[in-house]
């Protein structure tokens, strides 16, 4: 069943497409709503939003064998970041995690919901796990800010950009000055049934996805489904800092991940694109990135920025010489684009390394 969010009925609300359809893309004003959320005053409806338990004693230690992140003692209230990778090592679950005590509650995109729940409930064994997927009782909502009146409702709080322990960052700034600390992220987990009443409790103004999508790109902050396909390595994306653990033990996946970031380089990197304004149009995600008349990557997100006006975020080859101006080809329509470092075209190659431009932890 499609799901439509009960704040659609607001006024002026314009329902989203795609990884986002079932809330409203914007209430009438994007950028005043983007201006709003970045300042904390507004939130986002995300209750397209998938929503995964793993109840049962033996929840951390089975999670922690499974995925890329140190969740084993993870301590209640506290947020973090797991990737499930394939044997190759390429991304198929990026997910975000807060334990409560009993519940480990796993909040996902719409369409990972039900494939996670499914996946993680045929690798129960005889652990004390159970695997529920509880989307349609829950809903997230987001905010810039926490949000007083919802302190009896869980809150995961994004790590990005911050370098976990474990992690390691493949940036080529310095970490202080990081995009993402202009954006720090909170998401509530809401009983659906009180939703509404909750965001009307909040005292806050509603801010569309299209706020929401603005403020990630312009914090380099990669999503599953847009930055990633079905090649995608941690390395490419700089998840490496958030979401990946390089000494915990074992799990599927583990040996390309210190194999690229130790001895090699992964094939493509991320990066931030300033696009030329003067079209009053944007690009659509999946349009070419061309240095001169050569394909070297594609467009994965694209907004309106309420100061800084068109950006985007690509994947692009390595080897793209990172001083060089690309362009955007949307079907025939031309973006110069600027490009910005967010993972480093030397990352990698890490052991025996003096310097370059990787950053380990602090």
């Amino acid at each position: 069943m499609t799901y439509v969010s009960p704040l659609l009925s607001r006024h002026g609300a314009v329902e989203a497409g795609g990884p986002d359809a079932g809330v409203a893309s914007h209430y009438g004003d994007p950028l005043r709503e983007q201006r709003d959320l970045a300042r904390g005053t507004a939130v986002v409806d995300l209750s397209y939003r998938g929503v995964v338990t793993v109840s049962g004693p033996d929840r951390l230690s089975w999670l922690n064998t499974l995925s890329s992140q140190q969740v084993a003692s993870l301590q209640p209230g506290a947020s973090s970041e797991l990737l499930l990778l394939s044997v190759q090592g390429r991304i198929e679950h990026d997910a975000r995690i807060i334990d409560d005590g009993e519940t480990a509650w796993l909040l996902v995109e719409a369409a990972e919901a039900p494939v996670l729940a499914q996946w993680l409930d045929r690798m129960k064994f005889m652990l004390r796990v159970e695997v529920a997927d509880v989307s349609s009782d829950w809903a997230v909502a987001g905010s810039v800010t926490p949000v007083p009146a919802w302190a009896q409702y869980q809150c995961w709080t994004d790590p990005w950009p911050n370098i976990g322990p474990g992690g390691f960052a493949y940036t080529g700034v310095p970490e202080d000055s990081h995009p993402g600390r202009d954006r720090p992220w909170h998401e509530y987990l809401i009983p659906a049934a009180k939703f509404a009443q909750a965001i009307e409790a909040s005292g806050r103004s509603l801010a569309g996805t299209m706020a929401s999508e603005a403020l990630r790109i312009a914090a380099w902050r990669p999503r599953l489904g847009a930055e990633t396909d079905d090649k995608t390595i941690p390395h490419e994306l700089d998840l490496i800092r958030t979401a990946v653990h390089l000494a915990k033990g074992c799990y599927k996946g583990q040996e390309t991940v210190a194999r690229v970031h130790n001895l090699g380089h992964p094939p493509r990197r991320l990066v931030f694109l300033q696009l030329d304004g003067s079209q009053h149009t944007l690009p659509a995600p999946g349009s070419e990135v061309l240095l001169g008349e050569r394909k070297v990557g594609t467009v994965t997100s694209v907004a309106q920025h309420y100061e800084m006006g068109a950006v985007a975020l690509a994947v692009v080859k390595r080897s793209v010489d990172p001083s060089a101006t690309l362009v955007v080809n949307d079907d025939g329509e031309p973006y110069a684009a600027a490009q910005e470092i967010i993972v480093a075209p030397d990352a990698g190659q890490v052991v025996g390394r003096a310097g370059g431009f990787l950053r380990p932890p602090r």
